[in-house]
Parts: C-alpha cells; structure tokens; sequence
C-alpha cells in the first residue's frame, strides 16, 4: 500500500501538468502564436508547491494526501484565469502564493502540535479582536470598505484575513472547554432549555464585539464569514439543532436592522432583486457576470478566448480578478467548468471535514471543523454572489481570487488542517496519548 505523501505526489503531478497546459493555452491566446512566457513563474509556483510536499514528508507524513494536491489545482486554475486577464496580475500572485508556502512551512516548522494553540486561546482571540480594531483606526478605505491597511511602496494587507483564523482558534479552545454546559442546558427560559450565560454570555460578548468592527469596517462579507463560522463551530460542538435556528433568527434580526440604517447595504440587496433594472448603475456587476455565464454555454470557447477583456484592455465586470474569479472560469470553460470548479471546492471541504471527524479530541475536532467552514463559507458566499444566489459580498474566493492577504492566510489555514490531520494520524506514544472516548467534541444526541 502506498505511503499518503507517495498518494499526494501522485496528484500534485497531474496538477502541475494541467497548470502549465493551460498557461500555454492562455498565453497563446494571447499572443496569436505559441508562447512560453509564464513558464518561469509557473515552474517557481510548481518548486513552492514541490517544497511544501518535502516538508510534508518530514514534518507530517501521515496527513492527509487530497488537500495538498486540490489546493494545487486551485492555485493553478487562479493562475490561468490571472494571466489570461492581466500578466501583471497572475506574476504578483505567483509571488504571493510563494509568500504562502513560506506560511506553510512556518506552520509545519514552529506548530508541530497544535495543541499548544489551546493554552493561549484568550491571548489569540484578543490578537484577532486587535487586528480589526487597528485596521479601523489605520485602515484605509477601498470600494466603500475599510479593510486595508497600507505598508509602504503602495503595497497593503488585510489584517481582517489574520483575524479570523484567530477568532477560530479562540472558538475551538473555549467550546470545547465549555462544550458540555452548552450541549445539556440546566435551565428554561418560557420552556426553551438555554445554557447558563457563563459558558454562552462571554462568547457571545467575544462575537458581537468582532461584529460590531465589521460593521464599523463596512464589510459585511466579512460579518457573514464570522457570525457563519461561529454557528458552525457551535453546533459541532453541541449537536443541538435549535442554537442554528436561534442564530438565524438573530442573523435575520440584525440584516433588516443593518438593511434599514446602512444605504451601502440597500443599494446591494436593490442591485440583487432588480439588476436589469439598473443595469448601467447599481446592478452592472451582476449583470455583466450573468451574461458571462450565459455565454460560455455548455463548455465554453475555451482557455484565452471567453469575453473577458474589452478592445480598450478592461475588463467586462469590474473587480473580475477578485470578485468574479469564478465567472471568468464559467466564461472560458461553460457550466461543465463551472461545475468541475465546484466540485474541487467540494473535494476540499469533504477533506477538510473528514479530518475533523478523524480527530480524537474536541480542540482538534473544532479547529478542523472551523477551519474548513470558513473556506467553505467564502467559496459559497462568492460564488452564491455571482450567480444571484445571494446579495455579492466582496469576500475572495479562495486560492483563485487576487490578493495577498487572502492567499498567504488560507495557505496557513491548510497547514493547519494538515497538522491536525498528522496529529491524529501517527501512532501514539505511550504516556501522552491525549483524551479519547470523552471527548468527541459533537454532543451526542
């Protein structure tokens, strides 16, 4: 039986090739002629991934062999629609993605346990909580959003996207300490059994304080992606049913409070209901994006030649290398792309799920957990956008979108998950194998 690091070689391969096939494709296209100039770059993004796969070997190899590989596929395919756009664009997120495999071996290098993480969970949730604050006083403000913050040579971050990994790590260490208070509540408020407010209120305070900084930022994407992860996490660790539905209930309050007094959001919510109403104004985006889907059919004109960019070098959907990313893909590749796309999304998050099932200890199960909603929750938040399932957000997609901030956290994120999945994976030393049977981290029941 092969090792999971031979499996994992095993797909990076056939990842790489199709990566440097359809950057030949692209440029090509755009070219007229064949042409091998992204080669350098792809070769640098294939050695990063090569790296990473080295050090997996070394630090954890018994992690999961599919996460690695499908990640590489995204990376690549974000890389491809990035050059057929703007090459500028796809060569600084090569750059990028090398700065992400730096995080990634950093990860594997200094946690090599991430248990450690669950001593310090109120020092990293208040560093999560800090960084919103900081970028609300020095942030700058972008597209009506202040989520940057600048570092010089005109150069920004998102600390926002920092943020959240730690609100995570903070999540995961405080519910499975408070998991059993939250799973049996001992007392009833008009019938309804609720837990006592000194395992829920301090959580609760924790989130609405993030919240109420993604509110003052103006990026409620961002809100979203908290307020979804956290419901998330605290059903996995209670398995009770009604605290989703009490959470939706409170999400759904506080949109039509957010709806009511934020102009920002109403001009979204209108740009979604009624796009062809305005299609030259507030709903120009969506509509753009929905003819681009439109367009590409069943399979698509294929790589380089989809409607994407107009004779006068602009893009037909602004903010297309952040925002649209998977439009673009459905353009050049039709709804069987789109879907194939999908379906790589879906491959991660099984992935990213199943090694919080494997996991023995409620920590690992909620930081694996955890981790995965919040990749999952921006993959549907974009792409539901785009296709008028839900209002836009503005979140990136993962590993496609343009951005450094973006695509350095979620490599961290995956070499977090890896760690995890090593973790439970390698055979157990006698004396410091950690707390089995009672502590699944899902209530039962």
């Amino acid at each position: 039986m092969t090792s999971p690091r031979t499996r994992e070689l095993g797909f990076l391969i056939p990842a790489a090739a199709l990566g440097l096939l359809g950057l030949a494709s692209v440029a090509t296209a755009r070219a007229d002629e064949f042409d091998l100039g992204p080669l350098p770059a792809a070769l640098g993004v294939i050695a990063v991934f090569a790296v990473m796969h080295v050090a997996l070997r070394l630090r954890a190899p018994a992690a999961d062999p599919y996460l690695l590989p499908t990640v590489g596929l995204l990376t690549a395919i974000g890389l491809i629609e990035l050059h057929r756009i703007d090459p500028g664009l796809a060569e600084d997120q090569a750059i990028w993605v090398t700065v992400g495999g730096a995080v990634f071996l950093a990860v594997l290098a200094l946690i090599p346990d991430h248990h450690v993480l669950e001593r310090y969970r109120y020092l990293i949730g208040i560093a999560g909580v800090a960084l919103l604050v900081a970028t609300m006083i020095f942030g700058t403000t972008i597209n009506g959003s202040k989520l940057w913050i600048e570092v010089g040579g005109g150069q920004t971050v998102q600390l926002g996207e920092l943020s959240k990994v730690l609100i995570v790590i903070f999540l995961a260490g405080y519910l499975r300490d408070k998991r059993e208070l939250l799973a049996i509540p001992t007392r009833r408020v008009l019938g309804v059994p609720v837990p006592p407010m000194s395992a829920l209120g301090p959580v609760l305070v924790f989130l609405v304080a993030a919240l109420v900084l993604v509110v003052a930022l103006n990026d409620f994407g961002s809100g979203l992606l908290f307020f979804g992860a956290f419901l998330a996490m605290l059903y996995l660790a209670t398995g009770r049913v009604a605290y989703v539905g009490f959470g939706l209930a409170l999400f759904a309050a506080g949109a039509a409070l957010v709806y009511a007094v934020v102009p920002r959001i109403q001009d979204r919510v209108g740009g979604w209901l009624t796009p062809f109403d305005d299609p030259a104004g507030q709903g120009f985006q969506l509509v753009q994006s929905l003819y681009a889907l439109a367009e590409g059919g069943l399979l698509g004109p294929g790589l380089g030649r989809g409607f994407l960019i107009t004779e006068s070098g602009n893009t037909v959907i602004p903010a297309l290398q952040t925002d649209f990313m998977f439009s673009a893909v459905a353009a050049e590749l039709g709804y069987i792309g789109g879907l194939g796309l999908l379906l790589c999304y879906l491959v991660m998050m099984q992935r990213g799920f199943a090694i919080a099932i494997e996991a023995t200890d409620g920590f690992s199960k909620l930081l694996a957990g955890g981790l995965t909603a919040v990749l999952a929750l921006q993959a549907f938040l974009i792409v539901g956008g785009v296709i008028r399932l839900i209002p836009l957000t503005g979140v990136a997609l993962p590993f496609l979108s343009y951005g450094g901030s973006s695509v350095v956290t979620n490599f961290g994120i995956v070499a977090l998950l890896l760690v995890v999945s090593n973790r439970t994976r390698m055979p157990r030393r006698t004396g410091v194998q950690r707390d089995l049977a009672p502590d699944w981290g899902v209530a039962d029941g």
